[in-house]
């Protein structure tokens, strides 16, 4: 009977998360900006998990495979962005990270400017947070 209660703590404990773990999903979602800004598919495919999907904020669904080739199609930049506050929830080895931010860029050479709001989810695997899914919504003025 210890040996089973040791076991379910041990358990609970693992799936508990923390500021620690706040922070570095925080920092993830800064690293994900830095990619996209630097053009590097390779940073970006580390946050990214094989399965990611995405909604972008015009509707199309996208795979991880398409937004990392994305990132060096002629016609897109991300010149600058001031992110805005982040909420962290976890629900055991799962977080969503809610945010908004304010770009300013081009997306298939047209001004794609704006403020918008988002949502990542990611999950825990192998000791890593990687994210799993994205929506994103562009504020109408």
């Amino acid at each position: 009977m210890k040996q089973l209660m040791a076991l379910a703590m041990a358990a609970g404990m693992a799936l508990a998360q923390g500021p620690k773990d706040e922070e570095q999903l925080k920092q993830l979602e800064k690293d994900w900006v830095g990619a996209q800004k630097a053009k590097d598919p390779a940073r970006l495919g580390e946050i990214l998990a094989p399965e990611w999907v995405g909604i972008d904020w015009d509707g199309k669904t996208t795979d991880r495979a398409t937004a990392l080739a994305h990132l060096k199609q002629a016609g897109y930049s991300l010149e600058s962005i001031e992110m805005g506050p982040m909420t962290v929830r976890f629900f055991g080895i799962t977080a969503i990270v809610t945010g908004s931010d304010t770009e300013k860029g081009t997306e298939a050479g047209k001004d794609a400017s704006g403020k918008y709001v988002w949502t990542d989810v990611f999950v825990r695997k192998d000791g890593k947070w990687r994210a799993v899914a994205s929506q994103t919504t562009k504020v109408p003025k």
